[in-house]
């Protein structure tokens, strides 16, 4: 395994070519859950050498949210399903940056405005490693399914809004979600 000390060009590139990552978290109570989320969509942004961030769109659950807000730790992952075989994780402490925010505007400058944001994670990355990935198979990318945004529209900003309120004020372990 490869330890880096940022991100460099040839990462920028491998990490902007993937169509996916995975990010995972953790409570602090060692009978917390763990999480572990698939994430798509052009939702990812390297804003520097040690920060990147991405955003983060309305989903049945809130354990990420919760985590970043009791302990801040979390680890993306990145994987080669296409050319070269690759892994890259990326270890640092996250931020929750909901749209009430005063720095909320100026990171969602970076991104496309999807109705169903809600909040923007904020990575300063501590440790960058990559592995071989000789086990990660070989996969077609089709496209990104558009499920998410029909039903964010079916719902509509007040359905949203009812939705967060009700499935993401607290994760499944009691951590307080997002404030509202």
């Amino acid at each position: 395994m490869g330890l880096l000390t940022e991100i460099d060009e040839h990462l920028r590139t491998f990490i902007q070519s993937q169509q996916m990552f995975f990010v995972s978290t953790a409570p602090l109570n060692a009978d917390g859950h763990l999480n572990l989320s698939p994430k798509g969509l052009d939702t990812f942004r390297i804003l520097g050498p040690k920060q990147v961030a991405y955003l983060d769109v309305t989903g049945s659950g809130v354990e990420t949210i919760a985590h970043l807000k009791e302990n801040g730790r979390i680890i993306l992952m990145f994987c080669a399903f296409q050319g070269p075989p690759k892994i890259l994780r990326l270890h640092g402490h996250g931020r929750v940056i909901e749209p009430a925010a005063p720095e909320f505007s100026q990171l969602a400058a970076h991104f496309p405005t999807y109705q169903s944001v809600r909040s923007i994670i904020l990575i300063n990355v501590t440790r960058v490693a990559d592995s071989c990935g000789y086990g990660v198979p070989l996969m077609k990318f089709e496209g990104m399914r558009k499920q998410h945004f029909a039903w964010a529209e079916k719902k509509g900003a007040e359905g949203l809004k009812t939705y967060r309120k009700e499935k993401n004020s607290r994760s499944i372990d009691g951590l307080q979600g997002l404030a509202d």
